[in-house]
């Protein structure tokens, strides 16, 4: 019993408590909340002690939706969204704003197979050779919002949707710039409950590690700029591990728009790592029983091996 007590005040299991403590916070901490095994797998559970620091010492309310008023840099772009959206367009009728056509892109992957497309302009480093190429302008004003981390053009065709999800990591925030959309109460983004519609020249500026979904049930495409902005965070502490995470993990899901755009190391491995995954999905076909009691008795073993196998 003694040796029992000792081996749960180690480290290894400081970390499973917090790993604990910090996904039971995530998991309560929207109206809009996921099943029990649907949480125990999903990367939010991964995540959670790296972005609950982010939530504890953000500078801005921890809202579903924040205020652009906390971010006037932002402004430039809205009021510039007309030179935006014609680079867009161009891009558009050259057909550059596409989905991935190899596995080169983990952070967005399912959303392709739906018909979302996107044009990266930057991920988490320097703008992409491309964008400079094709989107001068857009990337001058983007150069005059350094809090911007990332930013894309992204289209919601008519007639599809996002299913409900979680974005990683609690360090940013998500901007959307309306370029061109049906402007109508039928494509909009619902985050944790809370719907957003879509206009030209409007913004919004969302919380994206709150459970959300966006559907289009119009007949007219909808195009954005999109952005994800850092969260601003208290103590010197806060702000170093912020841009730690950003440049050392975030910058890795790089993902390229053609030939001499930078592939982060994330991205590099996805398609070895999603041949694993491809297993998963025909099992799945086969038996979705079968698939989910192989799945959770996997995760239970890695649990057994990592933190019980001493104690029992």
């Amino acid at each position: 019993m003694d040796s029992i007590i000792t081996e749960l005040f180690t480290f290894k299991f400081f970390i499973l408590f917090s790993f604990i403590i910090a996904t039971v916070i995530v998991h309560y901490r929207g109206r809009v909340r996921y099943k029990f095994f649907r949480q125990f797998a999903d990367h939010s559970t991964f995540m959670a002690p790296i972005n609950v620091p982010m939530y504890a010492l953000s500078e801005v309310e921890n809202r579903p939706y924040i205020s652009t008023a906390h971010f006037p840099q932002l402004s430039v772009l809205k009021e510039n969204w007309q030179t935006i959206r014609d680079e867009a367009i161009l891009l558009e009728r050259e057909e550059l704003i596409k989905g991935s056509d190899t596995f080169n892109d983990a952070g967005f992957n399912s959303f392709f197979r739906r018909g979302w497309k996107r044009f990266y302009l930057k991920w988490y480093g320097d703008f992409h050779p491309s964008a400079k190429k094709y989107c001068p302008k857009t990337v001058e004003l983007l150069k005059n919002t350094p809090n911007i981390k990332a930013a894309m053009f992204a289209v919601l065709p008519a007639g599809s949707q996002l299913m409900q999800h979680r974005d990683p990591y609690a360090g940013s925030l998500r901007y959307h710039l309306g370029l061109i959309t049906p402007n109508s109460e039928q494509c909009h983004i619902v985050v944790d409950g809370q719907s957003y519609a879509w206009k030209d020249g409007d913004d919004v500026l969302f919380d994206e590690t709150y459970i959300h979904h966006a559907e289009n049930q119009t007949n007219i495409d909808r195009l954005i700029l999109f952005c994800d902005v850092e969260r601003p965070v208290k103590t010197i502490f806060g702000r170093a591990w912020n841009n730690f995470f950003g440049w050392f993990v975030m910058a890795s899901a790089s993902s390229p728009n053609m030939g001499d755009d930078k592939t982060g190391n994330i991205n590099k491995a996805f398609k070895y790592v999603y041949s694993i995954r491809l297993v998963g999905k025909r099992l799945k076909a086969y038996n979705e029983r079968l698939y989910y009691v192989v799945k959770y008795i996997l995760f239970a073993a890695i649990l057994y091996a990592l933190f019980f196998r001493h104690l029992l």
